[in-house]
């Protein structure tokens, strides 16, 4: 397997510009199921989980061509309604394709998802949704079988927000008969634009970027052109590349307002931003300040940015408690920074990050796919070599990340096998 071998110290300087984002990318690949026709997609990254949706949407019966952050799907003639465990077991985002199947063929069988493992992340309120909109869930043999003669529409609501079942919800709910009401929705910036995306197509959907959606049911939908949202967990990533490096970057094609809380708290670490439209450039202070966070949906802190926010208070300047509001179990990565000289000690979903005068490097392996980002953060800061094993997880949702790091003068390297 890949590796990564950074050597510490190095200041960034310099202008990078971010990705599409996967989070917005995978529903959007999914809900082309709901059409028969041609798609357009624009601003897609070249990641892993990417490669495996369009590998999945294939396997349905659809032609997919993807290259040079363009996205060509024509499901025209897609005709499968089943996807496979050697294809699902490898991404948590392909259960997305089974309220798009129920919604067209009536029936779906998936596989339960694999991927990045958080804890246990359960599938619960995707079926709990299915089945309130009349389909009947059968479990065989590690497979979810869903079958009905019509989907009609429903009250839904969730127990706790959650973005795939929200998206899934919606898939399932515009080719239904009659009106769906969704409440307890999520509202992260890929939600709303995934619905805006669905309404593209020709759905009828109320209360974009609120937790109460409103789907009117429509007899088909058609397929269109579109321009995928920027990520804001990227953009997030590389602003903490260049506070932990205390090293004015630049960051380009992104939404400075889909970063919500994060921005916040970064200013407390003692950092300033000079914002231009779609650019954000950094000024980190001498004295990286302690923070707490507690992570919870949109637009307080993410989940996706705690382990990289994690990686810079290990060098603050005095304690702070990280609180994992979403994922219980998302601080594998504690361990692996301590590894590099960090003092972090974990108790249940709260870690005590006791800030250090100096990072050491050393050998660490990456255990998900924003912990192996925050090793690299660390890994930036640390005096001498660290060596980051298991990279694959950051091809799963960072493109040319090393390639962009070194554009901005780091010292990292990726040894192959």
């Amino acid at each position: 397997m890949d590796r990564f071998i950074i050597e510490g110290g190095s200041k960034l300087s310099g202008e990078i510009a971010v990705s599409g984002a996967k989070n917005a990318t995978l529903p959007v690949m999914a809900a082309t199921i709901l059409a028969a026709g041609e798609f357009k997609l624009e601003n897609i990254p070249n990641l892993i989980d990417i490669k495996l949706m369009g590998h999945l949407i294939r396997m349905l019966g659809a032609r997919v061509e993807h290259e040079e952050g363009r996205m060509y799907i024509d499901t025209t003639n897609l005709d499968g309604w089943e996807a496979p465990y050697e294809l699902v077991s490898k991404m948590r985002a392909s259960i997305y394709v089974l309220g798009p199947l129920l919604a067209r063929f009536g029936k779906a069988k998936v596989s339960f998802p694999g991927g990045c493992a958080i804890g246990t992340r359960p599938v619960d309120l995707h079926l709990m949704a299915m089945e309130k909109l009349g389909a009947t869930i059968t479990i065989e043999h590690g497979y979810i079988i869903a079958e009905c003669e019509k989907l009609v529409g429903a009250d839904i609501t969730f127990r706790k927000v959650s973005v795939g079942a929200t998206a899934n919800s919606l898939m399932a709910a515009v080719l239904a008969e009659g009106e769906t009401n969704l409440y307890n929705c999520a509202i992260e910036p890929e939600i709303q634009s995934f619905v805006e995306f669905l309404i593209q197509m020709g759905a009828d959907i109320k209360g974009v970027g609120t937790s109460h959606l409103c789907i009117k049911g429509v007899p088909k939908l058609n397929s269109v052109k579109a321009e995928m949202l920027s990520d804001r967990i990227e953009a997030g990533t590389f602003l903490i590349a260049g506070a932990i490096t205390r090293s004015e970057i630049t960051i380009t094609n992104c939404v400075p307002n889909h970063l919500g809380e994060f921005f916040d708290k970064l200013k407390l670490a003692g950092c300033g931003f000079d914002i231009m439209g779609n650019m954000i450039t950094i000024k980190p202070g001498e004295i990286i300040n302690p923070v707490n966070i507690k992570t919870a949906p949109f637009p307080e802190y993410p989940t996706d940015l705690q382990a990289q926010f994690m990686a810079l208070m290990t060098l603050s300047s005095g304690e702070s408690v990280i609180e994992e509001g979403i994922f219980p179990d998302r601080f594998t990565h504690a361990a692996e920074l301590n590894r590099l000289d960090a003092n972090i000690k974990v108790d249940g979903n709260l870690a005590r990050v006791r800030g250090v005068k100096q990072l050491s490097g050393a050998p660490v392996m990456a255990t998900d796919l924003r912990a192996s980002a925050a090793l690299v953060l660390a890994g930036l800061a640390a005096q001498g070599t660290t060596e980051i094993s298991r990279i694959y997880h950051i091809d799963r949702g960072y493109e040319s990340f090393e390639h962009k790091l070194t554009s901005l003068g780091a010292n990292i390297k990726r040894l192959k096998g």
